[in-house]
């Protein structure tokens, strides 16, 4: 920090910047420090293709980690579904503010839900797990690749220009961002954790600092004020089960772990890339601390694992 200001460095997305400013506005609140943003340009911003092509979560990641390494910006906020699950040296992720709703949501045409939607109804996704998730639920859908910022998907059911009917039926997004942005009003259906399990970490943001932060300085008594333990438990839970399994975002896995009642509840999805076979299992613990968190994630992902879950989702064990 410099002259009682820290920098926050952010994707330039305008969901990366309104979750930044949203982040960075809780630290100062709870610190007294004031700051300032420093767009990054990431190497997801720059490549094209399919995301699960590109190296996965790395892609939105590498470039912000490498400024707070260097010193440049004092805090990284990532979306946490976007983080790799090994540690970097040198970071540590500081504070995870309380999650927004993990859910995945149904953006169609005409108010649709799901199971409304006519048959061979195109449904865009850049997602390997909600596809997957998809096919199982409607495989008479076509799924239709896409890649771009919130409003690029968005017009591609209901473009700006009217007389454009657009060139398909819906699109799935993760219902945090269009809730950050204020596009809620999109949304026809929530789809609940019993219809798709979201993806590991969704609707979290990961807060991300040097490790050798002082914990005496206003900033770190900030950033401890904003950490969310229920949060924190749920998505330890969530990226121990990603962890276990060596998958990525590439990969057809979904999570949901929430507290209830002071009961860590999880549920884990692996299912074979085209939907035509899904194996779900779920677990809890009562009273669990971080490490019991990571065990309840590590046991769901090892049951998995010994009923073929590294075969039925085609992943390099």
């Amino acid at each position: 920090m410099s002259a009682g200001v820290f920098t926050v460095g952010t994707r330039g997305s305008q969901l990366a910047m309104t979750q930044t400013r949203w982040a960075a506005d809780a630290v100062t609140r709870a610190s007294g420090v004031a700051h300032e943003v420093v767009t990054v340009r990431t190497e997801g911003d720059v490549l094209t293709g399919p995301l699960s092509q590109l190296g996965g979560t790395g892609v939105f990641a590498t470039a912000l980690r490498s400024r707070v390494l260097d010193g440049d910006v004092d805090l990284a906020v990532h979306s946490l579904k976007d983080l790799p699950t090994s540690d970097v040296e040198g970071l540590v992720v500081a504070a995870l503010p309380e999650r927004e709703d993990p859910r995945d949501a149904l953006c169609a045409r005409d108010g649709l839900t799901l199971e409304e939607l006519p048959e061979g109804a195109a449904v865009g996704t850049g997602s390997p797990r909600r596809v997957a998730q998809l096919r199982a639920l409607r495989p008479d859908l076509r799924i239709v690749d896409i890649r771009g910022n919130v409003g690029t998907r968005l017009n591609r059911v209901a473009p700006a220009d009217p007389g454009d009917p657009g060139d398909l039926d819906a699109v799935v997004l993760a219902a945090s961002g269009l809730i950050r942005l204020g596009l809620e009003g999109r949304i026809t259906q929530y789809l609940d954790p019993h219809l798709m399990l979201p993806a590991p970490g969704q609707g979290a943001l990961a807060l991300e600092v040097r490790a050798d932060l002082d914990p005496d300085t206003e900033l770190a008594r900030g950033l401890a004020a904003v950490d969310h333990l229920p949060t924190r438990l749920a998505v330890t839970a969530e990226r121990t089960v990603l962890a276990t399994l060596e998958a990525g975002c590439a990969a057809p896995v979904g999570t949901y772990a929430r507290l209830v009642d002071g009961v860590l509840e999880l549920e884990v999805v692996v299912a074979d890339p085209d939907g035509s076979e899904v194996m779900r299992h779920a677990a809890s613990l009562p009273g669990a601390d971080l490490e019991g968190a990571a065990a309840l994630g590590a046991h769901v992902a090892q049951e998995l694992l010994g009923n073929g879950a590294g075969r039925l989702a085609r992943l390099s064990l």
